[in-house]
């Protein structure tokens, strides 16, 4: 009860400002580029690690608050997310009240995590800000510039009168890098005919619906004609320790497992016109106590990007085809355990003036269940988003702009 107070506590805060000069633009940029540098800059100073987005969230709630939207914190308790702390989800309507509907002709979503190292803001080169001017900084593509890009387009368009306030939500989420947490948890609380909330009380969460939703993610300022899905597994492999002089009285599991990844990899997991091949990635492996000694276990953390079959089904297809494989390997020595996951990804990316891509990455929206329309869009590239040169030309986030004002 403790931390359900301590979650509560803090989605109740205010976060204030950061107190940072934003770079001078040059006065022939678009009329936005101030508040779109300035809230960039904001956004990408705040170290928002998965699990540690609180102060982001809070951000979000004043700036929000300060652009006269209706703001609603969404908690997420510590011990469901993956840091020690309670997070927060981000919930907005730009009205000065919550609306009373729950349907809505569009929701605008990206998240605000990102993933270690924190590395900080910086233009490069210093002096008076250009459209080639570059910005770098962790989350500076991957997902903050979607999210500053989206917010100022939104902005644009209500001034402009080109779309109505009440046909609008914005959704702002937590855990994307990791699990999905956030937007699972958006998705199960919006759709869930109950009215106690995740704390055990009263509730007035609605059952939200989209006719469309624009999912920020960087795409290059392209459409994503959608991406592939994943699974992520664990391999195990058991063998009998032994001298390493005499192999043949034992049996070495580090060697069982590097046959059956060797086939693995070498295997056609499934492959699709739209997503290509699907891959295998060996993100880590253990096995064996010393040089000399038979190994007695192994295992192998794998993750699969699939590229076949439907969204609910493509995953389980991969699996079964890894699993024939551990037993036509060494089925009595080889094992292994699986977390779910999703197949292809489907999104609209048939719109009149943009280029299109397909993502191998994964994204929210599986995540998100509903009706809607989906689309996927975002300044950057996802090459360097998760690197140490994460970066982006201002010319990338002002593109972005339009993009979505279109």
């Amino acid at each position: 009860m403790k931390r359900i107070s301590q979650a509560l506590l803090l989605c109740s805060a205010l976060y204030p400002p950061a107190a940072h000069a934003t770079p001078t633009p040059h006065a022939d940029g678009p009329f936005y580029r101030h508040d779109l540098l300035a809230l960039h800059k904001n956004l990408v100073e705040i170290p928002s690690l998965s699990g540690t987005e609180e102060d982001a969230a809070l951000f979000l709630q004043e700036y929000l608050g300060n652009q006269n939207y209706s703001v609603e914190l969404q908690p997420i308790p510590a011990g469901l997310n993956t840091g020690s702390n309670a997070t927060c989800n981000v919930l907005a309507w730009p009205t000065a009240r919550k609306p009373s509907t729950a349907d809505f002709k569009l929701l605008i979503t990206s998240h605000i995590d990102v993933v270690p190292p924190y590395i900080p803001y910086k233009t490069t080169p210093s002096g008076p800000i250009t459209p080639d001017t570059l910005i770098s900084g962790r989350g500076s593509v991957d997902a903050k510039a979607s999210l500053a890009a989206q917010l100022i387009a939104l902005s644009t368009l209500l001034s402009s009168e080109s779309i109505s306030p009440s046909d609008v939500m914005l959704l702002f989420v937590v855990g994307e890098e990791t699990s999905g947490l956030g937007m699972k948890e958006f998705s199960r609380r919006s759709r869930s005919s109950s009215k106690v909330s995740l704390f055990g009380s009263s509730s007035d969460e609605k059952q939200y619906r989209f006719a469309s939703a624009i999912f920020g993610e960087p795409t290059e300022n392209k459409l994503a004609c959608g991406h592939k899905g994943i699974t992520n597994g664990i391999v195990r492999s058991r063998g009998k320790a032994g001298h390493s002089g005499y192999p043949q009285l034992g049996k070495s599991a580090n060697e069982v497992l590097i046959r059956s990844l060797h086939t693995i990899l070498n295997t056609d997991l499934g492959s699709s016109e739209r997503y290509g091949n699907t891959t295998v990635n060996i993100g880590v492996l253990e096995g064996g106590v010393a040089a000399n000694v038979i190994p007695k276990s192994a295992s192998a953390r794998l993750a699969v990007r699939v590229a076949s079959g439907s969204q609910k089904e493509g995953h389980k297809d991969v699996i079964a085809k890894i699993e024939h494989i551990l037993k036509e390997t060494d089925g009595d020595a080889l094992s292994s355990e699986w977390f779910g996951g999703y197949g292809p990804v489907k999104c609209k990316c048939e719109v009149d003036g943009f280029e299109t891509m397909v993502a191998s990455y994964g994204t929210d929206v599986p995540n998100l269940e509903g009706g809607h329309t989906s689309y996927l869009y975002g300044p950057g590239s996802i090459l360097v988003a998760h690197g140490d040169d994460e970066g982006l030309r201002v010319r990338d986030l002002e593109e972005a702009v339009e993009g979505i004002g279109s």
